[in-house]
């Protein structure tokens, strides 16, 4: 969906990426917060997420729309459910409300959607990550015309510094190669692990087979 104002973005600095079609909850709680989502609620339009690191922001965030409030309370406070759309890239930042808002560009080249092989690269190991670290596996979320580098993401360990490169990845193969490298790493991470924990509750024995 196309940026209904790219010059007037009200911006909401977090400490977490948000990556398109990922939905998240917040509760907002502070006044300049509020005054943004009654801004969104009230005009229908959209908010820009941008990670925030010790006061300084990242160049490239994640459009968000309110799906949904889950809950107003009394003192003004509410939770509300946001969707990732598309990615966008900060021009200038202004402070002409109480919230900051952002002058942007999109940051949405029109690239091909990986297919057969270059998805399974991820797919597979993504899987075999979660079910060692026990996580529930539901094949359907793969599944579709979708860019699969941002739902893979969304559970796979990263932290946020990861979660930034992925998202100023400017294309699709380029962010699958990172993952795919990344899934890799980390599921022999917590095999090397489990092998070491195996030899500790032996005492370094391991009875003959």
């Amino acid at each position: 969906m196309a940026l209904t104002d790219p010059d007037a973005l009200p911006l909401f600095p977090l400490g977490l990426v948000l990556f398109p079609g990922e939905a998240i909850p917040l509760h907002i709680f502070e006044d300049r917060y509020r005054d943004l989502v009654r801004h969104c609620l009230e005009s229908q339009n959209a908010f820009g997420i941008v990670l925030a690191d010790e006061d300084e922001l990242a160049n490239v965030g994640c459009v968000a729309r309110i799906e949904r409030v889950l809950q107003r309370y009394d003192d003004g406070r509410l939770d509300i459910i946001a969707v990732g759309e598309e990615r966008f890239e900060i021009r200038e930042v202004v402070q002409e409300r109480s919230y900051l808002t952002a002058r942007v560009d999109s940051y949405e080249p029109i690239e091909p959607l990986a297919i057969g092989e270059e998805r399974e690269r991820v797919i597979t190991p993504h899987m075999k990550l979660l079910e060692l670290t026990g996580d529930t596996i539901r094949p359907a979320i793969y599944e579709g015309p979708k860019r699969i580098s941002f739902v893979v993401s969304q559970n796979a360990g990263l932290d946020n510094a990861r979660k930034q490169d992925i998202l100023e990845l400017r294309t699709e193969g380029e962010r699958l190669a990172y993952l795919a490298q990344y899934l890799e790493d980390i599921i022999l991470e917590i095999e090397e692990a489990r092998s070491r924990r195996q030899r500790v509750q032996s005492n370094g024995h391991f009875k003959a087979s």
